[in-house]
């Protein structure tokens, strides 16, 4: 089912209830500009705030939920908050305490998700241990991986009490990731797309441009459509209104068979982000 509205939902596969879409804030500046682009967020009907520890603004995120939740009469539970915990925390204990850590400075009782951030070698697996600790204590609503592979989620699996219920990787029409895409629908793992205007560098595609133009929207648009029809939860970033809202405004129009084959034929496997099977900071 492709998502109707901003507060649509995807179920996941423990029941709770994820929204389609929602703000990522990765390199939003900690203080005024992320508390204003979360509030502009909240304000304009999205309903999940994507951010992680590394980002540095988790502060600022909580103080943004805090002030639209007073402006807007909105309660917590409306909303769906995510964080990651980093590698440098990835063992049991670590990662136990990276979670109580991100939630004081959120301001937050509990998140409804909280993702590994990478596949570290030899060390995901512990992480994933404190991760299901947390979900079983009730802590956090759902938990899951970011930047894993299938050969990464095998892995987790093998030995899992709690399989993943999101995996957050980078995907864009250049990098479609068709395979790993298959393998989450049929384990029942939600795939949720970060950069997935590839930090800008499609807006001038020809074949997007063609496509957007057909429809009158942006190629930004047709992109994030293009996410929700594949059954892929998407985050795009901005700290712009008019962009917030644009970006949002996918409601309206359906890419044809033939368009969304355009667009996946588009693939290069071309990343802007670290490949997981080489990223050990």
């Amino acid at each position: 089912m492709t998502a109707t509205n901003l507060q649509d939902t995807t179920t996941l596969h423990n029941g709770v209830r994820m929204p389609w879409f929602g703000l990522g804030v990765f390199k939003v500046e900690e203080g005024n500009e992320v508390v204003e682009a979360v509030k502009t967020a909240i304000r304009n009907g999205y309903r999940s705030i994507d951010t992680a520890a590394i980002y540095q603004n988790e502060a600022g995120v909580g103080q943004g939920i805090r002030e639209a939740l007073q402006e807007s009469g909105l309660r917590r539970e409306d909303l769906f908050i995510t964080s990651k915990v980093w590698n440098a925390d990835l063992g049991y204990e670590t990662a136990i305490a990276a979670y109580e850590k991100s939630l004081q400075l959120l301001g937050l009782e509990y998140l409804d998700l909280y993702l590994i951030h990478w596949p570290k070698k030899g060390l995901y697996k512990e992480a994933w241990r404190a991760l299901e600790t947390l979900y079983k204590e009730g802590r956090v609503k759902a938990i899951g991986v970011s930047n894993f592979q299938i050969h990464h989620l095998e892995d987790v699996m093998k030995d899992a009490e709690v399989k993943p219920m999101v995996n957050q990787v980078e995907y864009h029409p250049l990098l479609t990731q068709q395979e790993l895409l298959t393998f989450c629908k049929q384990q029942g793992i939600q795939l949720e797309a970060w950069s997935p205007l590839m930090q800008g560098r499609l807006l001038d595609n020809p074949v997007l441009s063609d496509i957007a133009g057909k429809h009158g929207k942006s190629v930004a648009q047709v992109i994030l459509r293009w996410d929700l029809q594949n059954g892929v939860v998407t985050i795009p970033k901005s700290i712009k209104e008019h962009r917030i809202i644009e970006n949002a405004a996918i409601f309206d129009f359906t890419l044809s068979d033939e368009e969304m084959g355009r667009i996946d034929s588009l693939n290069e496997d071309r990343r802007i982000g670290p490949d997981p099977d080489n990223f050990n900071f």
